[in-house]
């Protein structure tokens, strides 16, 4: 099994960006915004068209980027070619190795790997991811909605702590391509035999969940997201270990 994560300090849920002051998510931006303030990073890998695992959160590029169409459709030449909208900086999506070259052990990491539409997409992110973070010396962790990315990482050596990310798989908009089953079975963590997680990241509302609730009584810390305000953080308190934020500021330590 690997180290026990320790989540020390809150963290900034794809950095600490602020639309209105031009810092947008999972920019260098924001991730240098939240070091300064000494908090921990969560952040989104996606992979681009040709293969390179890029920092953006959505599958397509039209909230952020104007353009219309699937990241994974892009280059990452074309990609990295983006302006966010609203950024101050002219911030684009960064290549994954950017970004931990930015970061440079200087906090710790909570990198969500995004679901793939296909296998072979999955099995090329989680090489690709690993293979970056082989000269990689700061604190990891990584985590996916998807158990087959913690199952594929796991097979290519991962040694850092890996989470899966979970809510109540209750909201239509979300779920709704998933069949009942799944949705019973991903609700209900079913898949530790076969992915192992370390840690979960659960939806603050769902941290009712019985198998949330078991795994922590067993000592598996939980992150809860996304907490918005400072009621909402005094709402997790004892439900979890540890807050993903955005929109305000919580003390750091």
């Amino acid at each position: 099994m690997c180290a026990k994560p320790v989540f020390d300090r809150p963290i900034a849920h794809r950095g600490l960006h602020d639309r209105g002051r031009g810092i947008i998510e999972n920019t260098a931006s924001a991730f240098a915004a939240a070091i300064e303030k000494g908090y921990a990073i969560e952040c989104d890998v996606q992979l681009s068209r040709d293969g390179i695992p890029m920092i953006f959160h959505d599958d397509d590029l039209d909230r952020l980027t104007g353009v219309e169409g699937p990241v994974n459709a892009r280059t990452m030449a074309e990609l990295a070619s983006y302006k966010l909208i609203d950024s101050s900086t002219g911030d684009t999506p960064q290549r994954f190795t950017e970004f931990l070259a930015q970061i440079a052990g200087r906090t710790l990491l909570q990198i969500e790997l995004k679901q793939q539409p296909n296998q072979a997409a999955t099995e090329v992110l989680a090489q690709t991811v690993m293979d970056a973070l082989k000269g990689y010396s700061g604190p990891v962790t990584i985590e996916s909605f998807d158990p087959k990315l913690l199952i594929e990482v796991r097979k290519r050596g991962a040694t850092m702590p890996l989470g899966i990310v979970t809510y109540g798989y209750d909201e239509p908009e979300w779920d709704q391509h998933l069949a009942g089953g799944t949705k019973f079975a991903l609700r209900h963590l079913l898949h530790y035999p076969a992915s192992r997680f370390e840690f979960i990241s659960c939806r603050d509302q769902s941290l009712h969940l019985p198998a949330v609730r078991f795994f922590r009584a067993l000592g598996l810390p939980v992150t809860a997201w996304t907490i918005k305000t400072p009621v909402a953080a005094m709402a997790v308190i004892g439900k979890a270990d540890q807050i993903v934020f955005e929109g305000f500021e919580p003390p750091s330590a």
